[in-house]
């Protein structure tokens, strides 16, 4: 089987909180790559406009009015928007602390796994 056979194939049969999953982690890994290349400039701005247009994406999804999500959990995720990317800024700018974009995100990826245990587990019956 061909790399790209395999690709759409995993596409099309994992679970959309896997694959926000697997771009979190990658996206998070590029963002531990930047903090261990500290003066790097070029790898650091790359990983945090990517770590930016990630969390851009997921605002403007949540901003949609089809999005399925609660509107409490949309909030959430559009002021966490708005602080990745201020603090973006601030890592780029005056070298502020790079782990607290690490951190979030690593808080995410540990609901999103959480969600997809839940939705592997089978649901006991009642009554």
């Amino acid at each position: 089987m061909s790399l790209q056979a395999y690709q759409t194939a995993t596409t099309r049969s994992e679970n959309p909180r896997a694959t926000e999953y697997r771009l979190f982690a990658q996206v998070t890994r590029a963002l531990m790559a930047a903090r261990e290349k500290a003066d790097d400039i070029k790898v650091r701005a790359d990983a945090l406009d990517w770590n930016r247009r990630v969390w851009s994406t997921l605002a403007l999804d949540c901003s949609d009015d089809n999005n399925g999500l609660p509107e409490a959990l949309r909030a959430g995720i559009i002021s966490l928007s708005l602080f990745v990317s201020k603090h973006s800024s601030a890592v780029l700018r005056s070298g502020a602390d790079i782990d607290t974009l690490i951190e979030i995100n690593r808080m995410i990826m540990q609901g999103l796994e959480a969600q997809a245990q839940l939705a592997k587990e089978p649901v006991a019956a009642h009554g």
